[in-house]
C-alpha cells in the first residue's frame, strides 16, 4: 500500500514540474513573439526614404502558443511606444513589454489566430504612425 502512495506522489510530482515547464516556455515564447514585433516595428522605423511614404509589412507568428490563443497591441504615451502581449482573447494591460525606442504614433492590436497580422508604417507632414492589424 505504502509503495502506491510513494508512486502516486512521484507521478503527481513529475505532472507538476511538466506542467510548469511547458508553462515556462509558453511565456518565453509570448515574450519573443513581443519582442519580434518590437524588432519588426524598428526595422520599419529605420528604413524609409523620406516623407510621404507608407509600408506594410507582414507579421510571422503562429496562431497559437501551445493550445492558447495570444492577443498582441501597439501603442505609445508621450515618451515610450511599445508592444504588449497576454494570452486570451481579451485584450488587457499585461507585464509582457517591448519597448520602441522611437517618437512615433502607435496604435492597433490583433489576436494570434485572426489572420495575416501586420505593422503598418506611414510618414507624412504630420508624423510618423505605426497601426498593427490582424485579420482576413
Amino acid at each position: 500500500m505504502a509503495s502506491i502512495i510513494v508512486g502516486t506522489l512521484v507521478i503527481t510530482a513529475c505532472g507538476l514540474i511538466m506542467t510548469n515547464i511547458k508553462a515556462d516556455a509558453e511565456k518565453r515564447q509570448l515574450s519573443n513573439i513581443a519582442e519580434y514585433v518590437a524588432t519588426k516595428s524598428m526595422e520599419v522605423l529605420s528604413n524609409h526614404p523620406g516623407e510621404n511614404f507608407s509600408l506594410t509589412v507582414p507579421l510571422v507568428i503562429p496562431p497559437l502558443i501551445g493550445n492558447q490563443r495570444y492577443w498582441i497591441k501597439i501603442q505609445n504615451d508621450s515618451s515610450n511606444a511599445w508592444i504588449e502581449a497576454g494570452f486570451g482573447s481579451i485584450f488587457a494591460t499585461s507585464n509582457k513589454l517591448s519597448y520602441i525606442p522611437s517618437d512615433v504614433t502607435a496604435s492597433g492590436a490583433c489576436l494570434s489566430d485572426s489572420g495575416n497580422p501586420a505593422i503598418k508604417y506611414q510618414l507624412n507632414s504630420t508624423g510618423s504612425y505605426l497601426t498593427l492589424y490582424g485579420g482576413n
